[in-house]
């Protein structure tokens, strides 16, 4: 056993269930989080803790228990954000089972409570639909979990009914939702339970892919990249802690050097609810084995993700990705479940980080540029471009005219109006947009191509807050700046990125387009912001440079 490893997580579980009891839980509070509370309070009970069998923390686990089983539906499910939810209760579900494993030989008074729990929400799971795909793979973790406490073939036969839609996941080992935050907290631990409670060993291939994928994502200092993500985290900043246990399993499994490093390394970081592991660590025991001698994960190369449209490049401590695979130029709406995001570039050198490099065109209110493609043109050469069209509309046809004047209210791209554009003749006015990023010795060139329309544009460059920029000029007290000649500088201890060459002193906002005004929406990113700015046609270079 690695009892440093179980040291840290018992450390961190103590920690959690002092914050619990000394806050304790209203009645009514969301069911997820009531399960995910009872599961860090019961490994402190049954673990080698100093909260084993405290009387405190035993009155807890039954309040929060009893909580469950009188807000459960009659027809087995949970009010969890939506409303009589199958995929919200198998979440709960996952919980308690770890929960009632570990308590049954303890108290069988809430055993029995969490038993009764399970047996109304069997038949549910096994019936009810899902909204996401990472839906599908954690009900069928929470079946293989009840059938394993409660045999029932409805619960098996339903698994099998979701996996023979086979498993939403790229020959690059990226799942459809390209997330960071689904993968490791719900994809990989869902299908790797399936594997182990219904012997299932080719899900656990699929996951060794996203892990292997995942190396060539991750940051120096433990962040992983999500510029692709189709979710919430498109616009956040994960970290890779939520993978501890999938890395340390096929760590164990395969012998992977690489991968026990990557645990190790969250081991060592510290970050991240840490403690919720100790349960399941507490389950199954064979987690908590050595690791095999690490190895240092990839730090020198190019790596192209097709299923994404992106490229990672990482030299050493200086990384950097290029993005071409928004969803918006083909579904122009914005929805968790589409990729939205308008960074195109991301460069950092050591703690020195540069978030998004994003192009702004004033263009009919289209908003910002979101690249219709990724192109390599050499090995770390990359070719990015758009067409955006906006048409005039001419007169209706005769026999499309009425003399009422009462016209389909129908979409231009932008809004909407009663002119039944669909059936108007059009004329365009269209903008091209091609960004090349090229590698260069000690960082990349953005060479911007603008062409066919006239059109003033800003280039955005946003860097992580707590650095010092020079060379720039404030433009407000907001953390706006414009780089109007020369170089600019960003400094964060001895790492820097160098950036220019300025282009004047002419200033064009970001307009983030009509979809987002008028909702009063924003894409303003957080941190320190420089802005160039240009006109169309023409050609711009930016050379950003690492020190």
């Amino acid at each position: 056993m690695d009892h440093d490893f179980l040291g840290l997580l018992t450390t961190a579980g103590e920690a959690q269930i002092t914050r619990l009891l000394r806050a304790g839980t209203a009645i009514g509070s969301d069911p997820r989080q009531v399960g995910r509370e009872l599961r860090r309070l019961v490994a402190g009970y049954v673990g080698e803790s100093s909260y084993r069998h405290d009387p405190a923390v035993l009155e807890l686990l039954r309040q929060l228990s009893g909580e469950l089983a009188a807000s459960q539906h009659a027809d087995g499910t949970y009010d969890i954000g939506n409303l009589h939810s199958p995929p919200d209760t198998a979440f709960l579900v996952q919980d308690l089972c770890v929960v009632w494993e570990l308590l049954k030989d303890d108290d069988q008074e809430i055993a029995a409570t969490i038993h009764e729990i399970l047996a109304k929400a069997g038949p549910v799971l096994a019936s009810g639909g899902v909204h996401t795909p990472n839906h599908r793979w954690e009900v069928s973790a929470a079946l293989a979990r009840i059938n394993h406490i409660q045999p029932d073939q409805r619960y098996v036969d339903r698994i099998d009914e979701w996996l023979a839609e086979g498993i939403d996941v790229g020959p690059d080992g990226i799942y459809s939702e390209r997330s960071s935050i689904y993968a490791s907290a719900v994809t990989n631990p869902s299908l790797l339970t399936i594997a182990w409670l219904l012997d299932r060993p080719e899900l656990v291939e699929v996951v060794r892919r996203n892990l292997e994928a995942t190396l060539h994502l991750l940051e120096p200092n433990g962040e992983v990249d999500v510029i692709a993500s189709r979710r919430q985290d498109q616009f956040q900043i994960q970290d890779v802690w939520g993978y501890l246990l999938q890395y340390r399993e096929l760590a164990i499994v395969d012998g992977d050097g690489r991968f026990a490093a990557v645990a190790q390394g969250i081991e060592r970081r510290s970050v991240g609810e840490l403690g919720d592991f100790w349960a399941e660590v507490l389950e199954r025991p064979d987690l908590a084995a050595k690791l095999p001698p690490a190895t240092e994960p990839p730090t020198d190369f190019v790596k192209e993700f097709p299923s994404q449209s992106s490229v990672r490049i990482r030299r050493d401590t200086r990384t950097a990705t290029i993005f071409g695979g928004t969803d918006f130029h083909d579904v122009p709406v914005i929805a968790s479940g589409l990729s939205v995001n308008p960074t195109f570039f991301k460069l950092r050198k050591g703690d020195a980080i540069l978030d998004s490099v994003r192009l702004a065109p004033q263009f009919f209110g289209t908003g910002h540029f979101h690249s219709e493609y990724l192109r390599r043109l050499s090995p770390s050469v990359v070719e990015l471009g758009a067409e955006v069209a906006v048409p005039y509309y001419q007169p209706l046809p005769p026999e499309r005219r009425t003399a009422d004047g009462r016209y389909a209210l129908t979409p231009d791209g932008r809004f909407y109006a009663s002119m039944d554009f669909g059936e108007r003749p059009r004329d365009y006015r269209t903008l091209r947009t091609v960004i090349t990023v090229a590698e260069v010795e000690s960082g990349f060139d953005l060479t911007f191509e603008l062409s066919e329309s006239e059109a003033p544009y800003a280039i955005e460059l946003c860097f992580r807050p707590g650095g010092v920029l020079s060379g720039v000029d404030e433009i407000d007290d907001s953390g706006n700046y414009q780089l109007a000649s020369g170089t600019g500088v960003y400094t964060v201890g001895d790492d820097r990125i160098e950036f220019g060459p300025g282009s004047g002193t002419a200033r064009v906002r970001m307009d983030p387009g009509e979809r987002y005004r008028m909702l009063n929406g924003s894409l303003v990113p957080a941190g320190l912001r420089v802005y160039l700015t240009g006109r169309a046609p023409g050609v711009q270079r930016l050379e950003i440079r690492t020190v």
